[in-house]
């Protein structure tokens, strides 16, 4: 789904600039409109989400109706960890309606299930530690593209001040959490190249990787048992040794033992990791993501929202 919404995304555009299409792409990927990529992104925003706001609000409205709670859950899951059962203790939802909520929500084509491939403690007979048992695998959620994401993230929450014309607060929190946000969307691409570029070894599963002890932001199998784990970082500095060093780290914690180690860098690589870059520890920036965009055609335009 990411991956036909970039090229979708692109055929529309065709913005050369993979940085900047990426932080375009992490806002208006979905909505399937035309946009003018050459206005400054807050300007873009304005122009076409908040003067929109009402159009949008309704067409929003038709896929998850009017009740408050399940704009209290998008919310939650938009700016939270993902995680179902934090998402509804954010939301003041019981598990009953939390779920009830979600099957709408999944039904509705705004929300996929991301499962959490954590393994339950083994039951030896000795009484497990506290924080072992008082642990709960808990699945993640994610929307089904970017611009339900960030509607839910920065526009839902702030109406009552975008219908009386004050976008002042939308600006102020889109500028605090910017980098933060396009980063997942970096992420999601980030699991959508990986796929791409291992399809030849057979992967059974890939996406993130979370327990009570750690977070990777990629990891797959392979139909042979290898493990790849990978890591995305959108920062505006190089990536270095270091985060190789502590995704190693993390692997360790919980005994992994990976054959492919795979990094995404919006800035690209310090010489010194680029000097350990081998077959099995492969680094990608943003230009690499053209890759995604191979045999663009008509076929992959979304038709998203409908513009008024």
């Amino acid at each position: 789904m990411i991956r036909q919404q970039f090229r979708s995304f692109y055929f529309r555009h065709m913005i050369h600039d993979m940085e900047k299409f990426i932080e375009y792409f992490s806002v208006f990927g979905g909505l399937g409109w035309q946009i003018d990529i050459d206005m400054p992104l807050e300007e873009l925003i304005e122009k076409e989400i908040l003067d929109n706001f009402g159009v949008l609000h309704n067409q929003i409205t038709l896929l998850t109706t009017e009740e408050p709670q399940y704009a209290r859950l998008l919310t939650s899951l938009a700016r939270g960890d993902r995680r179902i059962f934090s998402a509804f203790n954010k939301s003041r939802l019981s598990n009953l309606y939390g779920g009830l909520s979600l099957k709408h929500l999944q039904n509705s084509g705004v929300l996929e299930a991301e499962y959490s491939r954590e393994e339950p403690p083994l039951k030896s007979g000795q009484k497990l530690k506290r924080e072992v048992s008082r642990n709960r695998i808990s699945h993640k959620m994610r929307f089904t593209s970017p611009f339900l994401r960030f509607w839910f993230y920065f526009i839902s929450p702030l109406r009552a001040s975008i219908e009386t014309g004050d976008y002042e607060k939308v600006f102020e929190c889109f500028r605090i959490h910017h980098q933060s946000f396009v980063g997942f969307t970096f992420e999601e691409l980030g699991n959508a190249m990986m796929k791409m570029k291992f399809s030849s070894l057979g992967l059974i599963d890939s996406g993130s990787y979370w327990d009570r002890h750690i977070e990777i932001d990629l990891m797959a199998t392979t139909q042979k048992g290898e493990l790849i784990v990978g890591e995305c970082k959108w920062k505006n500095h190089k990536m270095n040794k270091k985060e190789l060093n502590r995704l190693g780290e993390k692997c360790e914690k919980v005994g992994f033992k990976p054959n492919y180690f795979v990094l995404f860098a919006k800035r690209g690589f310090s010489k010194e990791l680029l000097s350990l870059q081998d077959n099995t520890i492969r680094l990608y920036c943003c230009d690499d993501f053209e890759a995604l965009l191979l045999n663009v055609s008509q076929e992959d335009l979304i038709q998203g929202f409908v513009r008024p």
